[in-house]
């Protein structure tokens, strides 16, 4: 009993320790690798008391687990993170599945135990389903025009009562084999119908939600095991993804409802004469015929906002923009960068990509201080970001970012777009900010943009 109180703090205490590292950035690595830690003693502990034999089994299938995971760690790139992150909460949920329907085959406690075990192995086989069509979209599949149409609604929404109902069935049958096929089949289904009917602009809210799912499917497992310590953990997974779920949502002023319903983009901000308006030319001609004004606005810009977003991390251009920055503050200048809850794909994605360029933590500002700024800011810079910056979110009814809070870029003094083209961003929204006569905008990969504009700040005396 001593040894287990004494494992069972530390695994604990190693949990939480990580949990109070991963609040900063600079210390989330650790945090990690702490809590990575503790999984590995509670797993060993675990294998060791139950007296499982072969031991040799489990073990050969942690180190081919740990072997995957490592390598799939170091060929993954930035970009690919959201997708890696999704693919990650559908293994959560697989492996949550499997301890439930290991349970139901081992285990018999009643019809409370085999509810909670049919509901940990829906609820696992969902997010599963929810996973991987979350990691095809985010792939650039063409699972991002699913239809979405009431019918789908009524689809999905049958499926998951029939989940329900086979679950309850299930509880009251637990020897017939069909009750135990029939809650996976239909929980994957909607899983899959899902996640392709969210729009991809709300993408982030989708993944945080997933692993919220991962996480209590864990818990119910657990409790169905009866392994406290997988029930708490699994728990604490599932409150953590909810309430982050509410800060995207928050983020983007919609209800969790809206966003699992789906909408359809088909709003265009062109004027009467069907023209973008005052749009400027080429990366090239800009260079050539806009190079002086350009070099004054930064000469005279005292202080400069940098704005990322997903088309940053689709030219993997975030040391470019490091690079721009180092620049800038070599010119006496203050830089900060102004991230939006919802850039990129998922949650936290330009922080990651910006903690890769070694851009210091403490120079990112969130959506409320940026707003903040932006009226007493020389110069903003934009680069891939074009949703979390459009006008049309405050100006424009019932189209898909209708309401949602944006970095208000416009009040700057003046404001310069770098993006690959002047084509609408993820929602499906044309940018009204195209059209003010304090934007530059310059069209191009970032890649290879952004340096020509460090050069540019390089030459400026």
């Amino acid at each position: 009993m001593a040894v287990k109180t004494i494992v069972a703090i530390f695994i604990i205490s190693g949990f939480l320790t990580g949990i109070y590292l991963m609040q900063s950035p600079r210390n989330a690595l650790w945090g990690n690798r702490l809590g990575a830690l503790s999984m590995l003693v509670a797993v060993i502990y675990t294998l060791v008391i139950t007296g499982i034999e072969p031991f040799s089994t489990p073990v050969i299938v942690i180190a081919v687990g740990t072997a995957a995971g490592f390598i799939l760690g170091q060929q993954v790139k930035m970009i690919q993170m959201p997708q890696t992150v999704a693919l990650l909460n559908g293994f959560g949920g697989a492996a949550s599945a499997l301890v439930a329907f290991v349970a139901l085959t081992s285990l018999f406690g009643g019809v409370l135990f085999t509810f909670t075990a049919l509901l940990a192995l829906s609820l696992g086989t969902l997010t599963l389903g929810g996973s991987l069509v979350a990691v095809i979209k985010l792939h650039g599949s063409a699972l991002g025009n699913f239809p979405r149409g009431r019918w789908l609604g009524r689809l999905l929404s049958t499926l998951i009562l029939l989940t329900l109902f086979f679950v309850v069935l299930g509880s009251l049958l637990p020897e017939t084999i069909f009750f135990r096929l029939a809650p996976m089949t239909t929980a994957l289904i909607a899983g899959l119908l899902m996640a392709a009917r969210i729009g991809g602009a709300d993408m982030p809210i989708t993944i945080s939600l997933l692993n919220s799912f991962s996480g209590i499917a864990a818990s119910l497992a657990g409790i169905a095991a009866g392994n406290l310590l997988l029930t708490g953990t699994g728990a604490l997974v599932g409150v953590a993804g909810l309430i982050l779920t509410r800060i995207m949502c928050k983020a983007m002023n919609r209800g969790l409802l809206a966003v699992l319903a789906g909408f359809t983009a088909s709003f265009s901000a062109k004027d009467s004469s069907g023209k973008m308006g005052n749009i400027t030319q080429t990366a090239d001609t800009i260079v050539k015929e806009e190079q002086p004004a350009l070099e004054t606005i930064i000469s005279n810009a005292r202080s400069v906002i940098i704005i990322p977003g997903y088309g940053m991390a689709v030219a993997q251009a975030q040391a470019a923009v490091a690079d721009l920055a180092t620049a800038l503050e070599a010119m006496d200048k203050t830089v900060k960068f102004a991230v939006h809850p919802v850039a990129g794909r998922m949650p936290g994605h330009m922080n990651v990509l910006l903690a890769e360029a070694g851009i210091d933590y403490d120079k990112l500002l969130d959506l409320e201080n940026a707003n903040q700024l932006f009226k007493t800011t020389d110069l903003a810079i934009a680069v891939g970001a074009c949703d979390v910056i459009n006008p049309a979110a405050n100006s424009v009814e019932n189209c898909p970012i209708s309401g949602m809070p944006i970095l208000e870029a416009e009040k700057a003094g003046h404001i310069v777009i770098f993006n690959l083209d002047q084509e609408p961003g993820y929602s499906g929204v044309e940018n009204l900010l195209y059209k003010k006569a304090n934007v530059t905008t310059i069209w191009g990969d970032a890649s290879e943009t952004i340096p020509t504009l460090t050069a540019r700040v390089d030459r400026i005396e």
